[in-house]
């Protein structure tokens, strides 16, 4: 299994050409079948956003943490009385200027 995985990782960091990495992507697949059933069906819904990643090399994951951020302070402000009170939150916690429009 952890061979497997180092397989996987090593596809997303080696692989220069999009068809290749397709190809390598789907032969690890096949490979760990028997040892991932719930990940590769996971990997098989998000397949095209998985294989997006080899156009641009770019992911989500910073605008995941913001979402997850913004989620965080939601639940711990409950009973916040308005949006400005929420909004003012949010901002702090990205230190950005508090008096910007």
């Amino acid at each position: 299994m952890h061979e497997l995985k180092e397989k996987f990782r090593d596809i997303f960091q080696t692989t220069t050409s999009w068809g290749d990495s397709i190809t390598k992507l789907l032969d690890w697949m096949c490979e760990s079948e028997s040892y991932f059933p719930k990940s590769l069906g996971t990997i098989v819904r998000w397949f095209g956003e998985i294989v997006g990643y080899f156009d641009g090399r770019t992911t989500s994951g910073v605008v995941e943490g913001i979402n997850n951020k913004l989620k965080l302070i939601k639940r711990l402000g409950y009973g916040f009385r308005n949006f400005s009170n929420f909004r003012l939150r949010s901002l702090l916690n990205w230190h950005f200027n508090v008096n910007a429009p």
